[in-house]
């Protein structure tokens, strides 16, 4: 089964959001979807960034998930562009066309 993550980056986060609650909510949110292999988070050019990595049957049932901790980190802060990827060949290639989602931030 394909190894997928989905990258958002946090802005401010909105009134009564704690900043330990915005990790666990976006791996929660794939987890309804899809298996959930490891989640983190990093900051990356001084901008927090939550990464969800999964499995998933195919790119179909990918996007969705990705959609879904888009749409929960969007729920609890600003966000930046996400990126979705698949693993391929021991490589990280971008997945499919991000502008296609429902969400791409704000």
């Amino acid at each position: 089964m394909p190894s997928y993550r989905v990258r958002v980056p946090v802005g401010l986060l909105h009134a009564g959001v704690t900043p330990e609650s915005v990790l666990p909510a976006a791996s929660e949110a794939v987890a309804r979807l899809v298996n959930v292999e490891a989640r983190d988070l990093a900051v990356v050019s001084g901008r927090a960034v939550v990464t969800v990595r999964f499995t998933a049957a195919d790119d179909g049932e990918a996007l969705p998930a990705a959609d879904a901790a888009v749409a929960e980190v969007a729920a609890l802060a600003s966000t930046g562009p996400p990126t979705v990827e698949r693993r391929d060949r021991g490589r990280w290639a971008p997945l499919g066309d991000r502008h296609s989602w429902r969400l791409g931030g704000d």
